[in-house]
C-alpha cells in the first residue's frame, strides 16, 4: 500500500506542477462521445496521460487520453477526456488509479459519465439517466488485497454511492432547462463484447435499467474515499435483444454527438449549482 500512496503522490505532484496550486473543486470522468465538454473550459491546461507518472494510456477510439484542468461555471474542474477499462487489459487497480490521484489532489467531488446500453424498455436512445445505484457481479475488485487505510476503511458502506442530494439537484436543473432525464440502476459488465440478449434479460430481472463497461470501479473507490459522487449515463443504444438490430461502437459515438448539446447544458448547470 505504501507503493500505491507513493505512486499517487508522484502523479499528483506532476499534475500540480502543470496546473498550479489552486485547488480543484470537482473531478470529472467523461465517457465515450462525451469528452468535448472539456473543450468548454476557460483558462484550460491539457496534460497527456502518457506524461503523467504511473498513468495508464487510453486505447479506446473516441477517448482523447488526456486531463484538462480549467474553469467552468465559477468552479475549477479537472476532466478526464477518456478513461481506462478492465477490458483493455488493465487491472482494476489501474482502472481506478486516476480517481485515487484526484483524492491526492484534494478533490472531494466527482462527476462520472458514460455511454450505456438501455435495458429499461421505456428508455429511448439519446436519453440521459441519473445513476441511483449500480450492480456489480464481477468478482474482481479494485480494492482486493491490502487496504489503503489512509484512503478509507477496509469495510465501508455503499448505501449511497451516488449522492442523493446531488441527484435531486441535477433533476432540478434538468427541469429548469427543459431536459428530460431518467433515473435508474447501472449494471457493470466487463466487455469488450456487448452483452448477449440473455444477459440483458437477466440484467432486467435483477433491476438494471442500463448496462456498460465502466464507471462502477471508479464509483466504488470514490465511495471508499468518501467522495461525493454523481453519475450520468447517456443511453447511446438499446441493449442487445431490445431492438432487432446489431450493436456497434459507431452508434455509440454518433448518439454521443447528437446529445452532446443537452449533455453540455445540463453539466454546466449542475456544476454551477454544485454545493461545495
Amino acid at each position: 500500500m505504501d507503493n500505491l500512496m507513493k505512486k499517487m503522490q508522484e502523479a499528483a505532484m506532476y499534475i500540480t506542477s502543470r496546473i498550479g496550486q489552486i485547488p480543484v473543486d470537482i473531478g470529472m470522468v467523461l465517457g465515450s462521445g462525451l469528452g468535448d465538454l472539456a473543450d468548454n473550459l476557460a483558462n484550460s491546461i491539457t496534460i497527456s496521460y502518457k506524461d503523467i507518472p504511473h498513468f495508464p494510456v487510453s486505447t479506446v477510439f473516441g477517448h482523447k487520453g488526456r486531463l484538462v484542468a480549467g474553469d467552468l461555471e465559477g468552479k475549477r474542474v479537472l476532466c478526464m477526456q477518456g478513461r481506462f477499462h478492465y477490458y483493455e487489459g488493465y487491472g482494476m487497480d489501474q482502472v481506478v488509479f486516476p480517481i485515487q490521484v484526484m483524492q491526492a489532489l484534494g478533490i472531494k467531488h466527482l462527476l462520472v459519465t458514460n455511454a450505456a446500453g438501455g435495458v429499461n424498455t421505456s428508455f429511448s436512445v439519446g436519453d440521459l439517466m441519473l445513476i441511483t445505484d449500480h450492480i456489480k457481479l464481477i468478482a474482481d475488485s479494485p480494492l482486493r488485497g491490502p487496504n489503503p487505510d489512509q484512503l478509507g476503511e477496509r469495510f465501508f458502506d455503499m448505501t449511497e454511492t451516488y449522492d442523493k442530494g446531488l441527484i435531486d439537484m441535477a433533476k432540478a436543473q434538468a427541469r429548469e432547462l427543459g431536459i428530460a432525464v431518467r433515473q435508474g440502476v447501472y449494471m457493470f459488465f466487463s466487455g469488450p463484447a456487448y452483452e448477449t440478449p440473455a444477459e440483458i434479460r437477466a440484467a432486467r430481472v435483477l433491476g438494471a435499467d442500463a448496462v456498460g463497461m465502466s464507471t462502477v470501479p471508479e464509483a466504488l473507490v470514490a465511495s471508499h474515499m468518501s467522495m461525493r459522487t454523481l453519475g450520468i449515463s447517456c443511453i447511446t443504444n438499446m441493449a442487445a435483444g431490445v431492438l432487432n438490430q446489431r450493436l456497434s461502437h459507431q452508434e455509440v459515438m454518433e448518439t454521443g454527438e447528437r446529445v452532446k448539446e443537452d449533455f453540455t447544458r445540463l453539466v454546466h448547470a449542475i456544476v454551477r449549482h454544485w454545493p461545495l
